[in-house]
């Protein structure tokens, strides 16, 4: 009967040890081996800034994140005045945070002009003062009125840059438009010249030849 002693005694046993010591090399190396794919697989540890670009050019940004190994799109735009065409408005992720290189950060840019909106149908149905409010809601500038002869305060017309607009027509946002008004001087009747300056009617009547009788 083998005794505890032998069984695990080196010389005696040496083909089990030997198998038992390959089977753990073997286990150490699968588990090592897995471990590095993993890690190469998921880019485990590898974190990266992400660099700030908003205010800058849409080129200058697209290198810098370039350079920290990061993609870029845009995937919107919108106007702010003031700030360059094609400058960065926002991104996603922030500046600042750290993600897996190879990430892609979103971008939304200044767009090159302001949008244009549609004018709205105020002409010759609006009082001033209500397409004033109206056109105003909609980011438009309003001028001083030009005033015509016609009902007081109510819009005949609406200008840009001296011409006349249409509804539904498209002008740039914070156009600056003018309203043509009338100044409650309705237009005169072309028979009031036959109204003397008396205020009385210049009747003409027939003349009669007397020397006929």
């Amino acid at each position: 009967m083998v005794t505890f002693k032998e069984f695990f005694s080196f010389k005696n046993n040496r083909f089990f040890w030997l198998n038992l010591i390959a089977m753990v090399v073997v286990i150490v190396a699968a588990a090592w081996g897995t471990l590095q794919w993993l890690d190469s697989y998921t880019r485990h540890g590898e974190a990266v800034v992400v660099p700030d670009v908003k205010g800058m050019n849409l080129r200058i940004a697209e290198n810098e994140l370039d350079k920290q190994s990061l993609k870029s799109i845009v995937i919107d735009s919108s106007y702010v005045k003031g700030i360059a065409p094609g400058a960065i408005l926002e991104q996603n992720p922030a500046g600042g945070s750290k993600v897996k290189s190879g990430r892609t950060v979103y971008l939304t840019v200044n767009a090159d002009s302001a949008p244009k909106v549609a004018i709205l149908d105020v002409m010759d149905n609006s009082s001033l003062r209500q397409a004033e409010a109206k056109l105003r809601a909609l980011g438009f500038k309003i001028t001083e009125p030009e005033y015509i002869s016609g009902e007081k305060d109510w819009v005949y017309s609406i200008k840009y840059r001296g011409r006349d607009l249409k509804a539904g027509e498209k002008v740039p946002h914070e156009a600056v438009l003018t309203l043509t008004v009338g100044n409650g001087n309705e237009t005169m009747p072309e028979d009031s010249a036959l109204v003397n300056e008396s205020g009385t009617a210049n009747d003409d009547k027939p003349v009669v030849d007397e020397s006929w009788f």
